[in-house]
C-alpha cells in the first residue's frame, strides 16, 4: 500500500482499508516511504529534513526494496505475485512499477495522479529559484522544508517518455486496473483518473467515480470511522483484489 505527498501510512483510511483486506484473506504490507517525514511514532512529521529532500525516484526505490523483501518471505509469507495499491502520488508510483513488473497482478489507485509536477506546480519556480519552499501539513498546520531535489528529479525525469512519466507508464500497464476517483477531489481533479483510464494499455480496466467525493473520499485524520462513499470505494477494491489474486 502506497501513501501519497504529505501522507503516511496510518493515515486516515490507511489501518482500515488494510484491516479489511486482511480480513477477506489477503496478505498486506502498508509502510511508509523513506521520505515521509514520520518517524517510528507514525503520528508527527519528525523527520522533516528527509521529506524535505524526497523525492519520486526514491520512493519507487523505496519499493522495489519493500516488494524484493516480501517475494523473498521477509514479511512472513512469499507470494508469487502481489497487488498493488496506492492513493495520490502513491498511485502514480504504483503505476510505474505495475508498467514494468509481470509480477503484479491487480492494480488499485485512488485519485491517482496522471502527472506528478501537479501536488508541488505552486511551488516550482521557487525550488528552482531559491532551492527551497515550504509547505503546510493540512493536518497539524505546521511548515515542512521542501528542497529542489523533487523539482530537479522531475527536470530529469518527468518529461514525456521520462522515468517519472506516469501517463506512459499507464500504457504500460497489463495488470488489471480499477481507477477510483471522486468527482470533487480538489487535490487532484478527477479529469486524472479520466486521463488515466484513457491512457491505459490493453486489459481489463475500469474507471470507478464517486459522486461528490473528495481527495479522501470523506476520510481524514485523524480517522474519525468509515462513510458511504468509502464504503463504495473499499468494497470495490476488496471485490477487485479478491477477484484477481484469487
Amino acid at each position: 500500500m502506497c501513501h501519497g505527498f504529505q501522507g503516511f501510512k496510518d493515515w486516515g483510511f490507511f489501518p482500515y482499508v488494510a484491516e479489511r483486506l486482511a480480513r477477506a484473506g489477503l496478505g498486506v504490507v502498508s509502510f511508509n516511504f523513506s521520505g515521509a517525514g514520520v518517524g517510528e511514532d507514525s503520528a508527527t512529521f519528525d523527520e522533516p529534513e528527509r521529506f524535505g529532500h524526497n523525492t519520486y525516484t526514491k520512493e519507487l526505490r523505496d519499493l522495489d526494496i519493500v516488494l524484493d523483501a516480501l517475494t523473498k518471505g521477509a514479511f512472513g509469507f512469499q507470494p508469487s505475485a502481489y497487488g498493488l495499491f496506492g492513493h495520490s502520488a502513491g498511485g502514480g508510483v504504483a503505476v510505474l512499477r505495475a508498467a514494468q513488473d509481470e509480477r503484479v497482478r491487480a492494480l488499485v489507485t485512488w485519485a491517482a495522479v496522471a502527472r506528478f509536477g501537479r501536488l508541488i506546480a505552486p511551488l516550482i519556480d521557487e525550488l528552482r529559484r531559491t532551492g527551497t519552499a515550504r509547505v503546510v501539513s493540512p493536518r497539524t498546520g505546521e511548515e515542512l522544508p521542501l528542497y529542489r531535489d523533487i523539482s530537479d528529479d522531475l527536470d530529469a525525469h518527468g518529461a514525456a517518455g521520462g522515468g517519472l512519466d506516469v501517463m506512459r507508464a499507464a500504457g504500460a500497464v497489463r495488470a488489471p486496473w480499477l481507477i477510483v476517483h471522486g468527482t470533487a477531489d480538489q487535490t487532484v481533479p478527477w479529469g486524472d483518473g479520466r486521463d488515466l483510464h484513457t491512457a491505459a494499455g490493453a486489459g481489463e480496466r475500469q474507471l470507478f467515480l464517486v459522486d461528490g467525493a473528495g481527495h479522501g473520499f470523506g476520510a481524514g485524520h485523524p480517522w474519525t470511522g468509515s462513510n458511504p462513499a468509502l464504503e463504495q470505494v473499499v468494497r470495490r477494491t476488496l471485490d477487485w483484489f479478491a477477484r484477481h489474486l484469487s
